[in-house]
């Protein structure tokens, strides 16, 4: 089995503490949903900085968590993606890379 990390792209929401609920309890659904395959599930991420290769600093890109799962191969890492509450806004604003971590 391939491991598989989701990094999350888009914008930060704000939710009340009854969408921090609801949100919570859907991730807890699909957490469920995957089982086995996941491998961590993740957190967001807090303040961000970049340091480029010339050595200068800039604002960090739009990632704002991930999470890593388990499939036999890049199609089944996709496919793990539905019911993914971050996805669930429809507005075209976040997304989901998947990238597969090889290893060294």
């Amino acid at each position: 089995m391939a491991k598989f990390i989701y990094p999350y792209r888009g914008p930060a929401t704000d939710l009340t503490p009854e969408q921090g609920a609801e949100r919570m309890a859907a991730y807890g659904a699909w957490i469920e949903k995957v089982g086995a395959a996941l491998v961590e599930a993740g957190s967001p991420f807090g303040i961000s900085a970049a340091v480029r290769d010339d050595g200068t600093e800039g604002i960090a890109g739009d990632l704002i968590g991930y999470t890593i799962v388990e499939g036999d191969d890049l199609a089944e890492a996709k496919a793990l993606t539905d019911g993914l509450p971050f996805l669930s806004d429809n507005e075209g604003k976040r997304a989901v890379d998947i990238f597969e971590l090889l290893p060294m």
